[in-house]
């Protein structure tokens, strides 16, 4: 593979993940994170992505392809790295001084992960001198995948502010929920990509971007937490 092909998946896989930081980080400007944890955030989701690689494998010797016990635990082994890349950055260092906090670090490790996911995706038609398909590609990540690791990422975050200022055994209670509406919410995605053609999958991408939305709304409901 060309020195090209490589430089070009990079910057196609990081650039649109760095517009979705962005995007994301302007919710958070009243107590902004400091940049650094942002950026350790951020390499360590990108480095949590190929670690899926081999435990999906297993699971599709065990489970089968395509079926919708593999779908599940892939969704599982994903928010589980996801959640590990922010937590240890972050989580165990108790650098979460308010709700929202966990909202965006863990937005940030899910970029991360999409990013190196991303090129990892634009490498092989890159390599084969496809163009066109890798900006097909690109963009179908960039409105789809992305969006799910994000939003997924990001439901933990909001059940984990809600128990914020709650006790412990409350707090793994939200967090446990978190983490079941958030697998559930990506096996359902990957199920329709997986199984649907035409229609189906523009429901799914019409649904990502109205999940979209509820999000800006939670950002809204988390900002106004308060102790009780």
């Amino acid at each position: 593979m060309s020195a090209h092909a490589i430089f070009l998946a990079i910057l196609g896989g990081t650039l649109p993940a760095l517009f979705w930081l962005w995007f994301w980080l302007r919710e958070d400007t009243v107590h902004p994170e400091p940049r650094s944890l942002i950026l350790l955030v951020f390499i360590s989701g990108m480095i949590a992505a190929p670690l899926a690689v081999l435990p999906e494998s297993i699971v599709v010797q065990w489970l089968g392809r395509g079926t919708l016990a593999t779908i599940i635990a892939w969704a599982l082994i994903e928010e589980v790295l996801k959640y590990g890349a922010a937590a240890l950055m972050v989580f165990r260092r108790k650098n979460l001084s308010s709700p929202i906090d966990a909202m965006m670090y863990l937005i940030t490790a899910a970029i991360g992960f999409s990013a190196t996911e991303n090129i990892l995706f634009l490498l092989n038609p890159l390599k084969q001198g496809d163009i066109l398909n890798s900006l097909i590609t690109g963009n179908i990540r960039f409105v789809g995948a992305s969006l799910l690791h994000i939003t997924a990422s990001a439901v933990i975050g909001a059940f984990m502010a809600i128990g914020f200022y709650e006790s412990r055994a409350h707090k793994i209670f939200h967090l446990l929920s978190g983490f079941g509406f958030a697998i559930a919410l990506h096996a359902v995605f990957n199920f329709f990509i997986i199984q649907g053609e035409g229609s189906q999958i523009f429901t799914v991408f019409s649904f990502l971007w109205v999940s979209v939305i509820l999000l800006l709304l939670a950002f809204e409901k988390v900002k106004r937490i308060r102790p009780q």
